[in-house]
Formats: structure tokens, sequence, C-alpha cells
């Protein structure tokens, strides 16, 4: 006989199998034909696409060391496990499938026969796919009544590309806390529906059901929803794959979010209100009651009302909306005084038109609810609501209340009184009368509206012209409004009484009440005005406003009112003119006493003030305002004597210039000239007030450094030269002339210089600004000083240089030498100057013609003998005011051509002569004084007067003695 052996064979499950990422999947493997112990150990690798060839190491039954590294982790943690089905069985359990875990996967096991014989591993392919299953439903709470239906809609979708079925499933948990869920109703992936066990019989009457609505919407319906259906439900749905042993596999499962099912007992939602807009009324009101039932589904439910008073029943309305009176009400019904009637299925309405006092009581409204209309058997019974009706007699509520919105007014305003009647349904009629304060005695009636409306006026208020047209008018149901457009005085002030009628069935109630007002005189209310400024000093050229405001005791609006602006210009005692006064119809009437503010002003009014506005303002502005305000009263014409009037304080205000910008150019320069030559000298602006005009003056600084300067010539702000007296002859008006360069830029023209020219010239410019009334100074300012040199000829004339003394008496003639030394050069001419100190006193020219420095000199000053070279001056009855130093100055001049002109040829300067003038009278006492005799006695007083001293002290010594 012969002895066979079994060959090992491994299997695993068969390939290829697809699988969802991040969901746990297992492969099984199995050994069997081996020999050895009866639990055979497993190895488990993969191949990865990236690497066919190259075995990665997964898990082992045998040797813990076994996983790579990659797995390690997995493996220790038990994300990757081996279960053992049995001792040659086991499953390869990956808890989160990842993209990685993709690949071929190989079962070994170990070797435990004699031999090798036969296979000893087994490879599978496995994919990992996306999870595309998607399931939703909306979280939502539901409120539903026994036997009611609940729908519940399931969106499920897939999109995976290998074909796979969806079984989509509803599940019920019965609390919030429970854990195991009662499955509802299922469709199988294979389209099989299987119910629950619980819902099995509903599921057979066809209560419960399961719809697919288009690709991916499944609705559950659960007609005639029970007690025990309360809870949560929810949708699950499953995504099925058939691998390739034909079994199907659930590779991915969605839950969604949960439904709150709340199922209240038929009849328990029911609730019965009784409401009416008010629970106390007069007789002849109408009552209207409404009963609103509240209920679920209430258009499906069927419910009878009754109507009660105090537990009588008055009417009912069946489910039909039938209705039916009891016999005491059926009458009133016919003639229309009661109405019953169901508005809708909730709302069911009793009116009862025309109450007496029998109605009062307690109304009820009670509700049965119905299976059915025809079903007397009542689900619920007894349910009702109630409200306290009570019925007054006529009149009871009537309440009057009398007010104004006017209590204290000006002669001239409305008075506006108001009459308020309440609780009144009645045609009424109103009555107002007056009664002053300062005149008491029987009321006085002003006007009264009948019950249709009818007005009529009292005798004193018929006539429009003096109070306006009255009104009494009837604002709403209750309340009467009195207008008196106009009060005449203080006698429309005091009490005032509404009496109110209401008219019912021949009956009447009345009520009335009064109000006080004050009306008082415009002159007696505190007029006052303010008169402000927000500045004081202005500006020369710049704008001011004055603001007259008006206040009183009491309103101002739509009273006439006037304004005059008065002005008193300059000092405290002046008198004060009226420039302007403004009517209440707004028309200004100008003044003459002050013509300048006419269109500069401007002229403005608001309800409690006035404002002046002055523009450009000038100098003669300067002064002090003060406003008067006239009133009248109110609604009537500006006509005669205002009813008050009032004057403002004084306010005043200054006129300044605007400060000075000016600036003169101040750099210092000199000149040097020869002899008859021409020069200019410059005066520049470099700052000044914008569109300034200037007035310009020249002046020479002698070279003596004591010497007071010359004014040569100003030039003012119209272009208008005056000279100075020491320039006014022609001969030096002819010589110095003044130009405008440009708006800031003035010259000062030297035509043939001569010696005489020699010193420091400079400017004072006088800036002054054009504001309206005239040109004023707004500062001035000087320039540097330019020194003109005189270029001295070569030639020397020959003068005597040796200074002299000489004394001369009051009223005699003086002479003072000046000759010439020396020979002259042929064809020339000869001038001279005679000085005092530093000050020209006359000039002889070549023309032989003389120039005196004043008219006064003429008469008094001679020359010698000019044409032979002798130049002594003769001064003529000598004056005090001729003591000083003279000297005299000789040039020689020579003329070239008649191009050249005169040309210096030489000069010369002659010594100082100091003249002494002697006062007359001292004369004959000098000559007393210088006699020997006298001489001799003035010489030995001094010694008489001592010895005589010596003998008196002598003599009383001796007295004293004795």
């Amino acid at each position: 006989l012969g002895v066979s052996t079994a060959q090992r064979v491994v299997t695993v499950q068969k390939g290829p199998l697809y699988r969802v990422r991040g969901s746990h999947i297992t492969l099984w493997c199995k050994v069997s034909g081996y020999q050895g112990p009866a639990e055979q150990n497993f190895q488990w690798s993969i191949y990865l696409p990236s690497a066919p060839e190259r075995e990665v190491q997964i898990v082992s039954t045998v040797d813990p060391s076994f996983p790579y590294a990659i797995y390690t982790q997995r493996v220790r943690s038990r994300g990757i496990y081996v279960e053992r089905v049995q001792g040659d069985a086991v499953l390869l359990h990956i808890t989160e499938l990842q993209e990685r875990d993709a690949g071929e996967y190989e079962c070994h096991t170990p070797n435990t026969d004699e031999r090798y014989f036969g296979s000893y591993s087994a490879k599978t392919n496995l994919s990992v796919i996306a999870d595309t299953l998607s399931a939703s439903m909306a979280p939502q709470v539901l409120t539903h009544t026994e036997w009611d239906t609940v729908e519940l809609t399931c969106e499920v979708s897939k999109s995976t590309a290998q074909h796979t079925h969806l079984s989509v499933g509803w599940y019920h948990l019965q609390g919030a806390r429970e854990h195991r869920a009662e499955e509802v109703l299922t469709l199988s992936k294979d389209f099989v529906l299987s119910p629950g066990p619980s819902y099995l019989q509903r599921f057979l009457a066809g209560d419960v059901q399961l719809n697919k609505v288009g690709n991916t919407t499944y609705k559950l319906f659960i007609s005639g929803v029970q007690l025990l259906d309360q809870g949560q439900l929810y949708c699950e749905a499953a995504e099925w794959i058939e691998d390739p042993d034909e079994t199907w596999k659930d590779i991915s499962h969605k839950q969604t979010d949960r439904t709150s099912l709340v199922v209240m007992s038929w009849g328990r939602d029911l609730s019965v209100d009784i409401t009416a807009a008010e629970n106390s009324f007069l007789e002849g009101d109408t009552l209207q009651l409404n009963c609103v039932v509240g209920s679920q589904k209430s258009s499906s439910r069927h419910f009878q009302v009754l109507w009660l008073l105090d537990g009588v029943e008055v009417a009912r309305v069946d489910p039909k909306g039938v209705l039916i009176w009891e016999d005491e009400y059926e009458e009133r019904a016919k003639l229309g005084q009661l109405r019953a009637f169901k508005q809708s299925n909730v709302i069911y309405v009793l009116t009862i038109c025309e109450v007496g006092l029998k109605d009062s009581g307690m109304y009820q409204c009670s509700v049965s609810e119905m299976r059915t209309p025809g079903d007397s058997s009542s689900i619920q019974t007894n349910l009702s609501s109630g409200i306290q009706v009570e019925v007054k007699p006529k009149g009871y509520r009537l309440r009057l209340s009398v007010s104004t919105s006017t209590p204290q007014v000006v002669a001239g305003d409305a008075l506006i009184l108001l009459c308020e009647v309440q609780g009144g349904t009645s045609p009424m009629s109103v009555q107002w009368w007056h009664l002053p304060l300062e005149h008491p005695g029987p009321r006085e009636l002003v006007a009264a509206m009948g019950q249709d409306g009818t007005l009529s006026l009292g005798s004193t208020y018929r006539d429009s012209r003096t109070r306006g047209s009255l009104r009494l008018e009837k604002a709403g149901s209750g309340t009467f409004t009195l207008v008196i457009p106009t009060t005449l005085d203080e006698g429309d002030g005091g009490h005032y009484w509404c009496r109110a009628t209401e008219w019912f069935r021949g009956q009447s109630w009345t009520q009335e009440g009064e109000t006080a007002v004050k009306v008082s005189s415009v002159a007696g209310l505190g007029l006052q005005a303010t008169l402000r400024s927000r500045i004081a000093t202005i500006t020369y050229g710049r704008s001011f406003e004055l603001v007259c405001q008006v206040s009183a005791n009491y309103s101002l609006d739509e009273v006439p009112m006037s304004v005059g602006w008065f002005f008193r210009p300059g000092s405290p005692a002046g008198h004060y003119h009226e420039l302007v006064r403004v009517s209440p119809s707004g028309t200004v009437a100008w003044q003459t006493a002050q013509p300048h503010f006419q269109g500069r002003a401007q002229l403005m009014k608001t309800a409690t003030s006035f404002r002046l506005h002055m523009h450009s303002t000038v100098a003669a502005d300067e002064g002090t305002y003060w406003c008067e305000v006239e009133v009248w009263r109110r609604n009537t014409l500006p006509l005669g004597r205002p009813a008050a009037t009032t004057r403002s304080n004084p306010v005043g205000i200054k006129v300044v210039l605007p400060e000075s910008k000016l600036l003169v150019a101040t750099k210092e320069s000199s000149v040097e000239i020869a002899s008859s030559a021409d020069t200019a000298i410059e005066c520049r602006i470099t700052s000044a007030q914008n569109h300034s005009q200037f007035a310009v003056t020249w002046y020479l600084l002698p070279p003596a450094g004591d010497a007071a300067p010359l004014r040569i010539l100003r030039a003012d702000y119209s272009g208008i030269v005056q000279y100075g007296a020491e320039f006014s002859s022609p001969a030096q008006k002819s010589r110095f002339l003044s130009q405008r360069g440009s708006s800031t830029v003035f010259w000062l023209h030297i035509l043939s210089v001569n010696p005489r020219d020699q010193g420091r010239y400079y400017c004072v410019v006088e800036e002054c600004l054009w504001l309206g009334d005239g040109c004023y100074k707004l500062g001035e300012g000087a320039s540097g000083r330019t020194t003109l040199q005189f270029k001295l000829p070569e030639r020397q004339l020959q003068l005597e240089t040796a200074n002299h003394n000489t004394s001369a008496t009051e009223g005699e003639d003086a002479t003072l030498h000046c000759r010439l030394q020396g020979a002259r050069v042929p064809d020339t001419q000869l001038s001279v100057t005679w000085f005092r100190g530093e000050d020209s006193l006359l000039t002889l020219h070549c023309d032989s013609t003389v120039e005196y420095r004043s008219e006064s000199l003429a008469g008094r000053l001679y020359l010698r003998r000019p044409a032979a070279g002798d130049f002594s001056l003769t001064l003529s009855r000598v004056q005090g005011s001729d003591a000083g130093v003279y000297h005299c100055q000789v040039e020689e001049w020579q003329q070239l051509s008649q191009e050249k002109g005169w040309v210096l040829q030489g000069l010369a300067r002659s010594g100082y002569t100091q003249l002494t003038t002697v006062p007359r009278e001292f004369t004959g006492l000098s000559r007393i004084c210088s006699s020997p005799p006298l001489l001799n006695f003035i010489l030995y007083l001094p010694l008489v007067l001592i010895l005589l001293l010596a003998l008196a002290a002598f003599c009383l010594y001796f007295k004293f003695r004795k």
C-alpha cells in the first residue's frame, strides 16, 4: 500500500477589491493541507503600485518585529491588526483605510510541514476609492396631533465610478438618550421594502410608506401617527458593491441629523378664549363678543359652540354653522337686536345691539369637539371661557374737562379753549360762557353749538371787526374747540365755562367745567432790546454787525415790530442821529443826517432780532449805536401809536486802520560826480499794503555833522511836488527833479551838480490807503543815506584863508572880506556863495544874477566889487541875529562848448570870520566904566568897606565893657 501526503494550500479573499477611504475593512486568509500544529501563523505583506517587485511587511501573528517602519506605529496602536477566526483562518483588519494602503496584498504561512509541498502564500489586489456617499435631512421639531400624517424627506446621492447599489432606511429612537434605534422601514440594495417589527402591521395596512422621488429623494410617510411614534427619527444610507466572489459588501454608511417628533393626544391642544372691546357699557351701546378656538389643524376639526348668560343658554352654533336661538332671545333676534354667527372654524361672534340693563351678567362660550359633524358624542366637552359684562344707565360715564393752550396771552393774541367730553354716545349741545375777573357779574354767552351743529354767537361777539371771526368747532366725537382770533384787552381774560348736554330719548345729562386765562397789555410785559456786537474794534475796510435782540415775557411770534437805528459819532458829548427805520411791513426809510451809511448797510430781521451789517467800514463809522424797537398788538394792523417802545443799551464801535507793512531800502551808498554832470538817487519800497499810495519827501544832510536836514521837495500821493525853502528858487527847482520809476521806486534827479550839492541824501516815504472817504496814513519809513561827493578840479583859486574876529553895533553896517588873489584863467567866469555856518546866504552866479536864501535878506546884503575879484560882503543895519561864523566860496567856471556847457575849472574857500553883534544900549556904559577916576574908585571901594566894619565892631566892644 502506498502512503499519500496532503498538499498545503493558502487561500486569500479573491480580488480585485474596492473599498472606501476612511472605512474599516477586512481581508480573510486561510490555509489547508498543512502538517504540524492546528494553530498556524500568518504574515501579511504588500506590494505597492510604485514598487510592484518590492515586498513591504505589514503584520505577523508570530513575530512582533515583522512590520516595516511605515506600519510599526499603526500596528502598535491596533490601527492594523490580525484577528484569528480559527486555527487556520484569520482576518486582516485596517481600521481607517488610507490612500497609501492600495496595492497587492500577500498572505504567507510559515512552513510547519516535514517538507515543502504546496503553496505557502496567496495574493489579492485592493483599490482605495473616494467616499462619495451623502445623506441629509434638515433637523427640525415637528408637533402633530394623533392621527395626523407625518412626512419626512431624506436626500441621498453618490458618484462612485464603480457599479454600486444603495440602501435607505428610517430609524426611530424613543428617547433622546436612547442608543438602540428601532427600524421603521428600509429600502434594501435589492429594492425590497422591509419594515421593522413594530411597524409591520401598519406597513401592511399602508400607514407606513417609503417612496423614491427622482434620483436622490426618499420620502417616509406615517399616516395616523400614534403616541408611540414620539421621539427622534433619522435616515441612514449605505452603499454596496459586489465583490469578485459574487458577495455584496457595504462599503460606506451615512446618517442624517435627527428630527424630533412630538405627538399630542387628540383634543389636548384645544383652547377657548372670549373677548370684548370693553366690559362696561351704557344703555344703547352695542356689545360684541368674540369666541376664539385655539387648536392645531383647526380647519379639519369640527366644533359646536354654545353662548350662555349667567349659565343659561342663549344660542348655539353646530359644526355646520347652523344657529339655534333659545325662545327668550328669538324675538330680539328677529328684530335685529341680537346676532350670532360662525365667522370661521375658530371664530364665533355674538352681537347685542342697544344693550339694556338686563343684558348685564357673565357671558360664557362653551366649545365641544366632535369626530364628525354628525357625531353627537364629543371627544372633549365643557371647555369654555367667560367674561363679566356690566351695563350702566345712560349718562353715567359722562365726563367733561376744560383746558386752554393759551393760559397767558398778550392783547391782540388769539385765545384757544378746549372742551373735551368723554362717555357721551348720543348727540350733544355745547355752550361757552365768559366772566371777566375785574367785572364780576352774570356770565356772558360767547358761543353755542346745537345738537345738529348749528352755531350761534353771544351779542358781544357778533361783530367780527373787534375780535375777528370766532370759531366753535367739533374736532372729534367729544372735543369742542373755541377760538377767539384777537383779544382786545385785559377784559378778555377771566373764567371761561363749557357746558355740554347729552340728549337721548327725551332725556338729557349736563356737565360743565371751567378754565382761567390771563390777558396782559403789551406795555406791561417786560419788552426789552439788547444790542450787541461780536467785535467792538473794527479794522478799517472790514465789516461789522450789530444785533438788536428783542425779548419779552410773552411770545413775539407774528407781533408787528419796527426798529430804528441810532448813531452818535465821535465823542460822548455828541448828539444821536437816527440812521434808518424799518417798519413792520419791511419798508426802509433812511435819514439824511449821516448819508455815508446808506449803500454800505445791510438790514436783516428774524422773529425776535434785527441786524445792521456794515460793509467796508470807514473812520466815520466810529461812534456809539443803539436801537429802538416799537411793537403793536398781535393780529392787528400797525397803525397809530405802538403798544410799547423800548431802547437798547449803547454799543461803541472803534475803527482802527490796518497795520502798516511799509519797508524802505536802508542800504547806505555813495556817489562821486564830476563838475556839471547829472546824477539820480534811488528810493525803493520793499514792502507795503496792497493798493497803498505813497508820498515821498527828499532831504539833504549838509556835510557839517550837526547841521539840520534840508527839505528838498515832497511829491504827495497825487504826484504834486512842493519844494523846501532852501530849494524854492527857480534855479534850484530846475536842477532838483522828482520822478516815479514804478509803483515802488522813486528817483531824485540832480542836474548840473556843483560843489554846494555835496552831502547825504535820503527819502522819507509816507504810506496811505484809500478807504472810501479819503486816503489815510498808515505809516512812514526812511531810506538809507546816499552820500554825494563832488570831484574837485585840480586848479585851486587863491583866497585869504586866515580867520578873523570882528564886532558890529546893532543898526550899523559890517563888512566881511573875501578877496581873490592871483591870476585867473582867460574866458572864465566867477561865482561866489556866502555862508553863515553851513547855511548859504546868497549866491552870485556866473551870469551875474544874485540868488538870496530869503527875500528878507535881499535889501541888507551887498557885494563890494565882484568884477575886480573883491567879493566882500556888507551887512547893512546889523541885527542881533546876524551874529555867527561867515565864510565865502569862489568857483571859476568856463564854457567849453554849447554841448558840454559850463565846467568848473577852479574852487576856493576862504577862512572864517567870527561876527559879534553889540546891542546899542550898552555902548555909553562901557565908555563911563572905562574912565580912570571911576576905575580907581571901584578898585579901593572894598578896602574902605572893611575899615568901616572894623571901627563899628571896636565901638560896640567898649560899650559893653562899661
